[in-house]
């Protein structure tokens, strides 16, 4: 797996999907194991959906029952931490993309590197895309994910597009919040006088 020197990407196994997480969430993963409150679980859970879900799948995951998952939900819709979607046949709930990405931003502020380093690993990030898009001839994790019905692929070969394509899209979003902690690095820092050079 590429390592962008940021927050290490670690791959875990839901009883219904796989999804990538960062160091800080699988902390949190850990937590699971250890003694919590039903409230704690749920608004873990929640906070690491990688996409919508219903709140008896939440519930299902954070062994809670049904009722006060859902309570505790509405309230992470009333704080703004959530979205919940009423669109479809069951109602879904799933993270404020903006609030996230504007946390991971502020946590690469903050955590004693330069931008001079961010923008090395931003760099290292999109040429490991390029590579891969030269590699396998596609343009996008779902094109690659489209060569396994190349029947001459063996079982490791799928099962090694299937997991660059989860590592390419987690490195599209993080060059995205990366990108976006660049730009802004001077106002994510509160303590930053107006016109002060960047680090």
């Amino acid at each position: 797996m590429f390592d962008m020197g940021l927050p290490t990407s670690t791959y875990i196994k839901t009883k219904r999907k796989r999804y990538c997480m960062s160091e800080d969430e699988s902390n949190s993963e850990g937590l699971m194991e250890r003694q919590t409150t039903g409230e704690d679980r749920v608004r873990m859970t929640a906070r690491q959906l990688s996409e919508p879900q219903t709140a008896n799948w939440i519930a299902s995951e954070a062994g809670w029952s049904h009722e006060p998952t859902k309570r505790v939900l509405d309230r992470l819709v009333d704080d703004a931490i959530l979205h919940r979607d009423e669109s479809g046949t069951h109602t879904t709930y799933y993270p404020d993309d903006r609030r996230q990405a504007m946390q991971e931003a502020l946590r690469l502020r903050d955590s004693g590197h330069t931008v001079e380093e961010l923008t090395d690993r931003l760099a290292n990030m999109k040429t490991q895309i390029r590579d891969w898009e030269d590699e396998f001839g596609v343009e996008s994790p779902n094109q690659l994910r489209g060569t396994i019905a190349d029947e001459s692929l063996d079982g490791n070969e799928e099962d090694r597009r299937r997991e660059i394509a989860r590592e390419w899209e987690h490195l599209q979003r993080r060059i995205q919040i990366v990108g976006f902690a660049i730009r802004e690095w001077d106002f994510l820092d509160p303590t930053a006088e107006r016109g002060e050079p960047r680090r």
